[in-house]
């Protein structure tokens, strides 16, 4: 199954209630946080939510 590893990599303070929980709920706390991932439909939508926060990678 593909992984993807996703770093947040701008802050989520200012932004909107539910972003902000997007980016907890992938366990996204603090800036340079980094958390890999099973792809699955649900986190494609809220990478979708949140991608100007982010930066996404395919893991091998």
């Amino acid at each position: 199954m593909a992984k993807l590893r996703i770093e947040l990599v701008k802050s989520i303070i200012g932004r909107k209630p539910n972003h902000i929980a997007t980016a907890k709920s992938l366990g996204l706390k603090k800036m340079h946080d980094v958390r890999e991932h099973n792809v699955t439909p649900e986190l494609m939508g809220k990478i979708a939510l949140i991608s100007y926060l982010i930066k996404v990678e395919e893991v091998q």
